[in-house]
């Protein structure tokens, strides 16, 4: 079974925000013990960043797929401790964002399971490319596969 899923994932979930929060942690404390009365933007500005970090982290970040392995005619999804074995013909769509760093792969699913009605995983980056537009091999090939499972489903 081929791992389609980036490996770093941990480093966007779990280290990244913890650094963002702890930078963010020292920066209110000294805040509020030397600057308080005189200038209350070093309270309120970290509190602030810490609102907007944590929405943008929930949207963006902590929905993801920690594994994502290809198994031919189904994709083996592993999000913490729980693990689901998605068949291609329960794929609806499959999309690629272009706005963010590092780019997302949804799969939306006919029906919802245990992630909801979403699978969202950072795939890995067959060859590295300059062009921030240029396609992702791993979502053209599942898109492919998808539709070829879904026209023969019909069948």
């Amino acid at each position: 079974m081929e791992k389609i899923s980036y490996g770093g994932t941990f480093f966007f979930k779990v280290v990244f925000p913890g650094f963002w929060f702890a930078f963010l942690t020292v920066f209110l404390v000294v805040g509020l013990l030397h600057g308080v009365q005189r200038q209350p933007i070093f309270v309120i500005q970290p509190l602030l960043m810490m609102i907007f970090g944590y929405f943008l982290f929930r949207k963006l970040v902590w929905d993801l797929a920690d594994e994502v392995r290809d198994g031919g005619g189904y994709l083996l999804v592993r999000k913490g401790s729980v693990e689901r074995r998605v068949p291609l013909t329960d794929v609806m769509n499959v999309s690629m964002s272009q706005a963010t760093s590092p780019r997302r792969l949804t799969l939306r699913l006919r029906t919802p399971g245990d992630f909801g009605d979403e699978i969202t995983f950072i795939p890995r980056m067959k060859t590295f490319q300059l062009n921030p537009f240029a396609r992702n091999a791993i979502a053209e090939n599942l898109i492919r596969r998808v539709d070829a499972a879904r026209l023969e489903r019909r069948t």
